[in-house]
């Protein structure tokens, strides 16, 4: 039995991370925190506690498997008092910065597990392995990333993006980045990342070869958060007990 405590538990992927683990048998809900509508119960009768009371609900709870989707500043908080405790962690918060990224590593290394992704879904890993395949087969063409998000998405460009930016980098090498253009840009050699926010969109991401005559364009489309939410709990599922370190959704895939 894998037990689990969500912080953000009351948002649009807490929720939905409720509703998935409890499709799960061997797996419990033992707390749930938000910075609001503390009081509010959960299924299994957990009730909602204040996100400032992390510490001390964890104590009281304890459980193998720290989940947090909020911001990045919380965040890095939630996974330093995880991590002193002795708990695993899911991440799939994204926003941080080098210095947030730096003391959440700081604090995860050689005391507990972590499985931290900007997507947890299985398309999109298979996506990242596609766009590293073509950047290498397809070194000299021009290569343009477009994402599209919600008119509530606070980062730009999205961590999916940006992830999409390193796995590129890594078949080719450093490269450039330019994130948008504007007035007089000559194209270069570089990778150009464009965010769109609008409306409810959940989450697209396209990544655009242009070559000589010819494009070649890779696309993830989620039509649904859950897709995110039930691979963060097969996350929580597979962390639980790992060695200590940093994982990849990639790594929880390999299980399969």
């Amino acid at each position: 039995m894998t037990r689990i405590a969500i912080t953000g538990a009351l948002g649009r992927m807490g929720t939905l991370i409720l509703q998935e683990a409890a499709k799960v048998d061997a797996m419990q809900l033992v707390a749930g925190l938000d910075v609001v509508g503390a009081g509010a119960v959960l299924p299994g009768g957990i009730v909602v506690r204040d996100a400032a009371q992390l510490e001390s609900v964890l104590r009281e709870s304890k459980p193998d498997v720290l989940i947090d989707f909020t911001i990045a500043r919380a965040a890095v908080d939630n996974v330093c008092t995880a991590a002193g405790l002795g708990i695993d962690l899911v991440v799939g918060t994204t926003g941080f910065s080098d210095e947030q990224h730096s003391r959440m590593k700081e604090a995860i290394d050689g005391h507990v597990a972590a499985v931290i992704t900007p997507n947890f879904s299985l398309g999109v890993n298979v996506f990242w392995k596609l766009v590293a395949d073509a950047a290498a087969a397809l070194k000299d063409y021009d290569i343009e990333i477009i994402e599209a998000h919600h008119n509530q998405k606070k980062d730009a460009p999205s961590g999916t993006a940006l992830a999409t930016v390193l796995a590129i980098k890594t078949a080719l090498g450093e490269k450039e980045v330019v994130y948008g253009r504007e007035g007089v840009m000559p194209r270069g050699k570089e990778i150009g990342v464009h965010a769109v926010r609008g409306g409810d969109i959940v989450g697209d991401h396209t990544v655009l070869f242009a070559g000589s005559g010819e494009r070649l364009e890779i696309k993830h489309q989620a039509h649904s958060r859950t897709a995110f939410a039930s691979g963060a709990v097969r996350a929580a599922d597979w962390v639980a007990g790992k060695k200590p370190g940093i994982y990849a959704m990639a790594d929880v895939l390999k299980s399969r």
